[in-house]
């Protein structure tokens, strides 16, 4: 573990550098994957590509949704120098309780995990040409690899995640000058609502791939090893409140970035697939396939680029989002690599027969994602229980107002869900 030496006098002086703001950068920075993961690839192109514009406000609102819950994960983990996987089972006491809790938990980050290993196996077919069946297998390799180079060296991960987000960014940055969408519709769809039984399970979908449960635990998690590694006391409050500061900054403008790449990605399915009628996409090669003679210039390889750099850092933080459920519910330490393999090879199954079966996959990202809304309360009640008792926070309890927000952001959640559910029957 690398650890950073505070002084004293960074720990009597509460103002805020840029030094400090990159030096503390990394805990939103990991979560961030999991708002740019394949799963907002899949849904956030299947709504441009049918609605247009329309469900830009969608994205946005799942942004904001996701801002203010990572927070709280981040204050929880800083004022409690624990994770929320670890409270919940001092809550829940009994190995009786204990288990099943822990089970949900393992198919959340599965589904999830079934995600990112899709967006790596397209990127492996659609970039290099690999049949899907061999990129199934080849795909499994990645996090494995990741890990071994950067083992022990929890920082260099960080500065892996520097890269990967750099690179999603500005590959979206470089689709756009190419798509040159309107300005004036991404605007008003901003602020436009528009909901119905049509848009309900895709507004869902995006909901469900931008606000991830995995990582509502390991934020937490990420923020109280972060103390650790700063060498910082449960009882240095002066210091506790500096990263505060740090960790409400770094949440705001990298969860920003994370909701403007989104809106890139549903801009693009509007202005290069809706704009010349290709509203009913079913693959991503789908979508690979259509920029290359459309828009040229390398948008078609830049686009695959972003989904293998996507797929490859997000299933980083499903491994690490697994590990730290594992451990903090169960006592169960297990090699991470071990954990990737057995994860992976879960997931072989199921995509190799739908490959085989000629199912979109495509249609098993979004739905993957749909299946991960419903399933949001199951860390997300406790953040919100726990970040407004002043017995579990202390000095950091939620004021009202922020209590006020959160449970409208898990409230909103709560009801997409009904509504979904209700269209369905």
């Amino acid at each position: 573990m690398d650890k950073v030496e505070v002084t004293e006098h960074q720990r009597s002086n509460p103002r805020i550098t840029l030094r400090d703001f990159f030096a503390y950068l990394g805990p939103t920075l990991i979560v961030s994957l999991a708002y740019i993961d394949p799963g907002n690839f899949g849904t956030d192109i299947a709504g441009g590509s049918q609605f247009n514009y329309g469900l830009i406000w969608a994205v946005w609102m799942a942004s904001v949704f996701a801002m203010m819950l990572q927070y709280l994960s981040g204050k929880l983990g800083i004022a409690t120098g624990t994770g929320l996987a670890q409270l919940i089972k001092g809550s829940l006491k009994t190995r009786a309780k204990i288990i099943p809790y822990w089970l949900a938990a393992e198919v959340a980050i599965g589904a999830t995990d079934l995600a990112e290993y899709l967006g790596t196996v397209i990127a492996l077919n659609i970039l290099f040409n690999i049949p899907l069946i061999y990129a199934s297998i080849f795909g499994a390799l990645d996090v494995i690899i990741l890990l071994a180079l950067t083992s022990n060296r929890f920082r260099v991960i960080e500065y892996f995640f520097m890269v990967f987000v750099s690179v999603i960014a500005i590959g979206f940055l470089y689709e756009l000058l190419l798509l040159n969408p309107s300005v004036q519709q991404i605007a008003i769809h901003s602020v436009s609502p528009d909901i119905s039984s049509a848009t309900l399970l895709v507004v869902v979908g995006i909901v469900g791939a931008t606000v991830m449960p995995h990582v509502l635990w390991l934020h937490s998690s990420l923020t109280s090893t972060k103390l650790t590694r700063w060498g910082i006391k449960k009882d240095d409050h002066a210091s506790k409140r500096k990263f505060l500061k740090l960790h409400l900054r770094e949440t705001v403008i990298v969860l920003s970035i994370a909701g403007c790449v989104n809106v890139a990605i549903l801009v693009m399915g509007a202005a290069a697939f809706y704009r010349y009628g290709y509203t009913n996409i079913q693959q991503i090669s789908q979508a690979y396939a259509i920029l290359g003679p459309l828009f040229g210039h390398y948008s078609d390889k830049i686009f695959a680029i972003t989904l293998l750099a996507s797929g490859i850092a997000s299933s980083v933080v499903g491994t690490l989002a697994g590990q730290e459920v594992m451990t903090a519910m169960i006592g169960a330490k297990i090699n991470p690599y071990l954990r990737r393999i057995v994860t992976r090879g879960i997931n072989v199954f199921p995509t190799t027969a739908c490959i085989l079966l000629g199912i979109s996959p495509l249609a098993l990202l979004f739905y993957s994602q749909v299946f991960l809304s419903v399933l949001i309360p199951l860390p997300m009640i406790p953040l919100i229980y726990y970040t407004s008792k002043s017995s579990v926070m202390g000095p950091y309890v939620n004021r009202h107002a922020t209590t006020i927000a959160a449970l409208v952001v898990g409230g909103a959640i709560v009801l997409l869900n009904i509504a979904l559910i209700y269209a369905s029957i």
